[in-house]
């Protein structure tokens, strides 16, 4: 989970992946799509040409700390990379 950054209030992880073209961006987004479709969560996503943002809030709305699911989930995105 390489430079995910935490915050609090509301508690949520936070990354921004940068790539060098544009097909690269689109290329990660469309692997995430697909990977949030199957596992059914969906983080919050900001982009430009270059550039992802993306949120990640706790899975459960009855707590309101991040879980080891939230944690596993950063870490399947971050193996989106490669």
């Amino acid at each position: 989970m390489e430079n995910w950054q935490l915050r609090n209030r509301p508690c949520r992880l936070e990354k921004r992946f940068e790539f060098k073209t544009y097909e690269e961006t689109r290329n990660f987004l469309d692997r995430l799509g697909d990977h949030s479709e199957k596992l059914k969560r969906f983080p919050d996503i900001s982009f430009g040409r270059t550039y992802v943002n993306i949120t990640l809030r706790p899975e459960s709305d009855v707590d309101d700390s991040l879980s080891d699911v939230d944690h596993h989930f950063a870490r399947e995105i971050d193996e989106l990379l490669d």
